[in-house]
């Protein structure tokens, strides 16, 4: 049985009730029918958080996916398999991650629509996050002119959906991949999409905010060469 997962259709539920499919003591790991805990992938860092359950509260470690499974690993006492328990997500840090990789795909879609430049990889925390493109040539002047539009985005207050569409839909969408590798697994046949309305349509597993508004002023804080053609920018939002 896949566990059903709630963060996909919905990125703020904080808590959750769920029922305990199976406890592995040995690794100190359970399976939930249904998570709203993101188990991290696509350079979004995996949430933190707790369950509750008979009085007792233990950390949620980390989350482990497992062919369409999430094991959560947890820090303390164990539920029994069939109890329900009280899930309850780190808010402050999963809301910053949201922000933060909404901001991202703001960047990436500024500066696919107006430099055509692919990326080469990205990785973000709460509230920082760099990117690499595609770019022959980067200089102060261009990476403000950047940062400029990209908050002229975050000023538009542009909605922030998502959908998902069975894979052959999915296909038919021109530059749906913006990296420069696929790393769509061959055997997903449904594809989360997020899409900002106006700016950005992306296939993407993570959690981001309803609108761009939300996101905050970004500011560049750095920007170096990783290669000819490769460089990098990172990115900060504000508390």
């Amino acid at each position: 049985m896949d566990t059903d997962q709630l963060y996909q259709k919905d990125a703020y539920i904080r808590e959750f009730y769920a029922k305990v499919l199976e406890v592995d003591r040995g690794k100190n790991t359970i399976l939930l029918e249904k998570t709203a805990f993101y188990p991290g992938g696509g350079g979004q860092p995996a949430d933190h958080g707790y369950i509750h359950f008979s009085g007792i509260s233990s950390e949620v470690e980390k989350n482990i996916r497992e062919e369409g499974r999430l094991w959560h690993a947890i820090h303390g006492e164990l539920p029994e398999s069939g109890q329900t328990i009280q899930g309850e997500i780190n808010w402050d840090r999963r809301y910053q991650l949201m922000r933060t990789h909404t901001a991202m795909h703001i960047l990436c879609g500024v500066i696919w629509r107006d430099y055509q430049a692919q990326v080469t990889g990205g990785n973000m925390e709460p509230l920082s996050g760099r990117m690499d493109f595609e770019f022959e040539n980067m200089s102060a002047e261009l990476v403000r002119e950047i940062e400029e539009k990209i908050n002229r985005e975050v000023e538009a207050a542009r909605d922030v959906e998502v959908n998902i569409l069975p894979r052959e839909k999915a296909n038919e969408i021109p530059d749906l991949i913006r990296t420069k590798i696929n790393l769509l697994p061959p055997q997903l046949t449904d594809i989360r999409i997020v899409h900002i309305r106006g700016l950005d349509l992306q296939a993407d597993g993570g959690t981001h905010v309803k609108n761009t508004r939300e996101v905050g002023p970004i500011r560049i804080t750095d920007y170096k060469s990783k290669g000819k053609i490769n460089k990098r920018l990172k990115i900060e939002l504000e508390p």
